[in-house]
């Protein structure tokens, strides 16, 4: 909905989907790569500021919120309209069953199997307080994906999962929300962070963008998600339809992707990434292998490190990058450039340091110098190794 707002303004907008979790969008707000995101007060709270979290006097208090994103030259926008807060939910049928009601009636059930998504699990507002809050008994917990949590709620293979209050999968999977008696769960207002020069570089967008303050319902939210999660409905068209109708703006749907227009961009994005770090990795790469089969003790070094590299997770390793590089395709590259450089070393370093001791003693008999020994005599005999692949 921004986007289109954005774009009905008269700006050009680009729109980048799925960069990741909370402080990946905030680090990319902090260094100028985005310039508008939709966030929520309790998650602001939680895991943003934290000073604000635990002051439970201001805990939830947009005032408090604004005035310490203000410091940091962030602004925020009024509630969009909708509470998108953090609930437990379970089948109806087994919340009948067992008569539960409440997330306190969940510790008389030590028995109930909970599956919570991987974020839920490490927030601060998360599993470890909800467990302390309520002293549930439940030890074993499995981390997975919001989407599979449900699927293995309707299959029996959990009980309990964490849930938002506008998913639409609450209605069709049949599920029973439990109240939050204790409140541990803060206010999950929907707002809009947006860096303080955007006012200034983007006024008439800004304007058009914060048209949506006060103006997005928790059924019209519930309603959207069903129709672009369930009815599979381009989220575009969602967008552009619930404008037309609540602000009256016409004209603003974007032009929907097809299957096949989507996997070729997507492909020649890939190509593009894999190139460009691929060429790097081995310009870098098979000079290092040469000086590691060269020189026994820094090759020992070199080795050490990229395979040390090649041990990082992907997530954390894109994390990293993208505070120093930003968001986008340079983090990408950058992390498919440093997984290269084990493989591409190693076969090197493999290759020449294999030669048979004759093949390298007939080159030095023959007078050639060492350039001329390495390049013409064993990169011709180590060359298959090279290219055989991790």
């Amino acid at each position: 909905m921004a986007a289109i707002l954005a774009r009905n303004s008269g700006a050009t907008v680009v729109e980048h989907r799925q960069l990741g979790g909370t402080q990946v969008l905030w680090n990319a707000l902090l260094q100028g790569d985005i310039d508008i995101y939709p966030e929520y007060t309790g998650t602001i709270a939680q895991e943003i500021l934290p000073e604000i979290g635990k002051k439970t006097d201001q805990e939830g208090s947009e005032e408090a919120i604004r005035s310490a994103l203000e410091r940091r030259g962030i602004r925020m926008s009024r509630s969009l309209g909708f509470n998108d807060t953090y609930a437990i939910g379970i089948k109806e049928t087994v919340a009948e069953a067992k008569g539960i009601r409440t997330i306190s009636d969940l510790a008389r059930h030590p028995e109930l199997k909970f599956g919570l998504s991987n974020e839920f699990m490490d927030r601060a507002d998360g599993w470890p307080g909800l467990r302390s809050r309520y002293r549930l008994p439940q030890k074993e917990v499995r981390g997975l994906d919001h989407d599979l949590a449900y699927r293995g709620m309707e299959s029996g293979a959990i009980q309990a999962t964490d849930l938002y209050s506008t998913d639409a999968e609450i209605l069709y999977y049949r599920l029973r929300v439990l109240q939050d008696d204790l409140a541990y769960f803060p206010v999950y207002n929907a707002v809009l962070l947006y860096r303080a020069p955007l006012a200034e570089r983007a006024p008439g967008a800004l304007e058009n963008i914060l048209k949506l303050e006060g103006r997005i319902s928790q059924q019209a939210m519930v309603k959207m998600n069903a129709r672009a999660k369930l009815e599979k409905i381009p989220e575009d068209r969602v967008a552009a339809e619930f404008l037309a109708s609540e602000l009256g703006m016409r004209g603003g749907e974007a032009k929907e992707e097809t299957a096949t227009s989507l996997i070729l961009q997507r492909t020649k994005e890939h190509l593009f990434l894999v190139a460009i770090s691929l060429t790097a990795a081995i310009l870098v790469s098979v000079p290092l292998g040469i000086v590691a089969a060269q020189w026994t003790g820094i090759g020992q070094v070199i080795l050490a490190v990229v395979g040390i590299i090649q041990t990082i997770p992907s997530l954390a390793l894109l994390v990293f990058m993208i505070p120093l590089v930003g968001i986008g395709g340079p983090p990408a590259i950058l992390a498919l450039f440093l997984y290269s450089l084990l493989p591409i070393v190693r076969n090197t370093y493999t290759g020449l340091h294999d030669i048979a001791p004759g093949i390298r003693e007939s080159a030095a008999a023959l007078g050639l110098p060492p350039g001329a020994c390495l390049r013409l005599r064993r990169f011709s005999h180590a060359s298959g190794s090279f290219l055989v692949g991790p």
